[in-house]
């Protein structure tokens, strides 16, 4: 990673308010352009990312600064067309335009409470870096953050909704006063993992300390089968858990107890971004996934029985639900 230049933001309150603001919560972006440099872990291929600061009202959305054009993907459920390993972004028309495993960066951006931002990449993958989201939110924090003149707007679970998959896994996101909470529980063969459950409010500080850092994993039995897929590339013990049965194969262990379930919850905070704003909602998962928290999202929003928009003179519109 390049060197960088920490600059001071003031620290958002847990409803996301900033000290010295009017009190409403007002949108954010970043204060100031920030990049790093690193491996795709499913292509292997050396990527360079900068998150760049975008004005109110644009959301979060990628640009492939490689391709013809420089097409922009705004990160939104309705663009995800791969959910194998990790959540790819593209246009359904070209296969060509795509951007995998957004997840982690998706989380950071949504720990620290960015509304608005552009990371443009150059190559078809986001570099994992770490296998975490600690490095984002670190970036993030180096970048700095403003507010802007626009107020910021969640997406308020109305009814409860659930989708379900193979072997009892499920996603459900249910009525929430405030803010987000989020559940989730694991159950694994290997001994190693086991049966691991989480649970925590969404705030900046608690993203920082109980999740970003958590890796990615992968059972030792599994890489071979991978490889012949064309992914994990770019993996190694540098930027993934591999476990054997009841052995952590990686020298330093686990960054944290329970590592393999808070890393699960980071992949869901940063599934659940994609929905276009913060959610106020409760959400539920057990052995979810990419492709599972992407049918949620799907079948929330296609309902608008399901949900509204906190600013109530805001038109639903904005939010660029597919038809």
């Amino acid at each position: 990673m390049q060197s960088l230049t920490v600059c001071e933001a003031p620290a958002p309150a847990a409803d996301g308010t900033v000290p010295g603001s009017t009190g409403a919560a007002r949108q954010r972006t970043l204060a100031n352009p920030i990049s790093c440099t690193g491996i795709g872990l499913h292509s292997g291929m050396k990527v360079r990312l900068s998150l760049l600061p975008a004005p109110a009202g644009h959301g979060i959305a990628f640009r492939r600064s490689d391709l013809p054009g420089a097409p922009v993907i705004p990160a939104l459920y309705d663009r995800v067309v791969d959910t194998r390993l990790s959540t790819v972004l593209g246009d359904a028309t070209d296969p060509a335009i795509r951007v995998a495993t957004v997840e982690h960066v998706m989380a950071a951006l949504s720990g620290n409470g960015i509304d608005n931002a552009l990371l443009d990449i150059d190559g078809p993958e986001m570099p994992i870096l770490d296998g975490s989201a600690a490095e984002f939110d670190f970036l993030i924090c180096c970048a700095g953050r403003v507010e802007q003149d626009a107020p910021r707007r969640r997406i308020e679970i109305l009814r409860p909704v659930r989708v379900e998959g193979e072997d009892g896994a499920f996603a459900e996101l249910r009525p929430a006063k405030h803010g987000m909470l989020l559940a989730f529980s694991i159950d694994f063969a290997a001994t190693a993992i086991g049966r691991q459950a989480h649970v925590m409010p969404l705030t900046e500080q608690r993203f920082r300390h109980e999740v970003a850092n958590c890796r990615t994993f992968v059972e030792r039995r599994d890489i071979e089968a991978l490889k012949k897929m064309g992914l994990a590339r770019g993996g190694s013990l540098e930027n993934a858990i591999v476990v054997e049965e009841d052995r952590i194969l990686n020298p330093g262990g686990l960054r944290r107890s329970g590592e393999f379930v808070r890393h699960k919850m980071m992949d869901a905070i940063g599934d659940l971004y994609l929905a276009g704003h913060r959610l106020q909602a409760r959400f539920i998962g057990h052995k979810s996934g990419h492709c599972l928290n992407n049918r949620l999202l799907r079948a929330v929003l296609a309902d608008s029985a399901n949900w509204r928009l906190s600013a109530s003179h805001t038109p639903a519109s904005v939010l660029r639900v597919a038809a």
